[in-house]
C-alpha cells in the first residue's frame, strides 16, 4: 500500500548539538569556577543570583580513593549541597545495574533538570555508565564529563554515545546523548597506572594512523617519554624534551577525533575511520575480560589490521614494521592467543550483520592516511592472519 502524499508530513527541528570542551588546569582549586560553571554562557549572572548550589557526582572508586578529599575541599570551599556516590566502574560491572543504582540515588538527592547538572568523574566507563543514566532521568538531564584516564581524556569525552554492555555484548545498549560539556585536566593522569598510560595511547595511536602522520611521527618518537612522565608537564619536567609532545599529542588526538565525530555525531553514515580497531576488538575484549583492557584490544586488532593492509599492498613492509615497532615502544599487545581465526570471522560477520551488509573496514593507505574498504576477501584475511601470527604469535613475544 502507498502512503497518499496528503498523509506525509516531515517535521524539521532546529536541535543544534553544542561540544563543549574546555582544557583546563587545577579543576579542583577552589578558586577555579570551571566545574561549577564551565558549562554555561552567564556565569558572573549564575553566581550572583543567590542560589544554592547543588551537584550530584558520580566518581569512579579508585578515582575516590585519590581525588575523593581535595573534590569534598572544593566542594564544601564553594559551599555546595552535594551528594558523591562512588561506584565501581569497571567493563565488567558496566551494566544496567549501575545505570539504576545512579538513577535511584539522582531521584533521592533531588536536583533541578536544567541548571543542576550530574558530574561524571573517571575513566571512560564512568563516563558512559553516567551518560546513559542522565539520558534517561526525566528523559535528559544534563550531564558534564571530567576524564581522569587517558583514553577517557582523547576518546570517551569526545562525542556523543553513551552505553553499557548487555547480553555478553560491549556497549549493546546505548544512546547519544552529548555532555553538557567537559573538562579535560592533564594532572588528573599523574596518578594513572603507567599501563593505563599505554591504554590511552593505543586510542591516540588509532588516530595517528587513520588522519594525521605528524601525530604518529611524534608517538613513534616521544612515545615512551609520554609514557613514562604521563603526559605532566610540571614543575621539574617542564623543561623536558616532551613537554611539547605532551600538548601537541592530547591536541592533534582530540582535533582528528572531532573532525571525524562532529559531521557524523549520530552515525547516520557508517563509514567511519574511528572504528580503526574496534573490528574484532569488541568480541575479543569481552571473551577475555578482564584481562585486556579496552585500548589493548583495540591495539590488538590494530595490529592484524595493518597485516592485512600489507596484505593488500597499501602498506609496505618497512611501513608495518614501523607501526609494530612503535606500538612495542607504548608498551601495547600487538598479538593475542585467543584472537583465533574463527574468532577474526566472528567478528567480522556480526560487523557485516549490523554494518547494513558492508563490512565497512577502515585500513591505512600509508602513515596518517586512510580509506574504508568492502572488498577484502577471507583469503586475504587470513593469508594476512597466518603472517601476523608468524611474526608476532607467543614465540616471538618478550619473555
Amino acid at each position: 500500500m502507498e502512503l497518499g502524499q496528503d498523509k506525509a508530513r516531515t517535521v524539521v527541528t532546529a536541535d543544534v548539538c553544542r561540544l563543549l570542551e574546555f582544557q583546563c588546569e587545577n579543576l579542583l582549586d577552589p578558586t577555579n569556577d570551571t566545574l561549577l560553571f564551565g558549562h554555561v554562557d552567564n556565569c558572573k549572572e549564575l553566581k550572583g543570583h543567590g542560589k544554592t548550589i547543588k551537584r550530584f557526582i558520580v566518581i569512579d572508586e579508585t578515582v575516590h580513593e585519590v581525588y575523593g578529599d581535595k573534590i569534598t575541599a572544593y566542594l564544601k570551599a564553594r559551599n555546595v549541597t552535594y551528594k558523591m556516590l562512588p561506584l565501581p566502574t569497571t567493563e565488567e560491572n558496566k551494566s544496567m545495574q549501575l545505570v539504576m543504582k545512579i538513577l535511584e540515588e539522582v531521584h533521592k538527592f533531588g536536583i533541578d533538570r536544567r541548571s543542576e547538572p550530574i558530574l561524571a568523574i573517571g575513566g571512560g566507563v564512568c563516563l558512559d555508565i553516567v551518560g546513559l543514566a542522565a539520558s534517561l532521568y526525566r528523559r535528559r538531564t544534563p550531564y558534564i564529563r571530567v576524564p581522569t584516564t587517558l583514553l577517557a581524556y582523547i576518546d570517551a569525552s569526545v562525542g556523543a554515545k553513551n552505553g553499557v554492555n548487555f547480553a555478553n555484548c560491549k556497549n549493546k545498549l546505548g544512546g547519544y546523548i552529548p555532555p553538557a560539556a567537559a573538562f579535560l585536566d592533564r594532572s588528573f593522569l599523574a596518578t594513572v597506572p603507567r599501563r593505563h598510560i599505554s591504554n590511552g595511547l593505543a586510542e591516540m595511536l588509532k588516530m595517528a594512523l587513520m588522519k594525521h602522520r605528524g601525530l604518529f611521527e611524534i608517538l613513534e618518537t616521544k612515545g615512551p617519554d609520554l609514557l613514562e612522565s604521563k603526559f605532566q608537564t610540571q614543575g621539574e619536567t617542564e623543561t623536558a624534551n616532551w613537554a611539547q609532545a605532551a600538548s601537541e599529542s592530547t591536541r592533534i588526538a582530540i582535533e582528528t577525533m572531532l573532525e571525524e565525530l562532529a559531521p557524523n555525531l549520530w552515525e547516520d553514515d557508517l563509514d567511519r575511520l574511528v572504528d580503526f580497531g574496534h573490528l574484532i576488538s569488541p568480541e575479543l575484549e569481552m571473551k577475555v575480560l578482564p584481562a585486556l583492557l579496552h585500548g589493548e584490544a583495540v591495539n590488538i586488532d590494530m595490529s592484524l589490521m595493518v597485516y592485512v593492509a600489507r596484505e593488500r599492498g597499501l602498506l609496505s613492509p618497512a611501513e608495518t614494521s614501523r607501526v609494530i615497532r612503535c606500538m612495542q615502544g607504548l608498551e601495547l599487545p600487538v598479538w593475542h592467543g585467543d584472537c583465533s581465526l574463527q574468532l577474526v570471522r566472528k567478528a567480522l560477520g556480526e560487523r557485516l550483520r549490523h554494518s547494513g551488509g558492508l563490512v565497512r573496514m577502515p585500513l591505512p593507505t600509508a602513515l596518517g592516511q586512510a580509506e574504508i574498504f568492502n572488498d577484502t576477501s577471507d583469503d586475504t584475511v587470513c593469508l594476512a592472519f597466518q603472517k601476523w601470527c608468524e611474526d608476532l604469535g607467543a614465540e616471538h613475544l618478550p619473555e
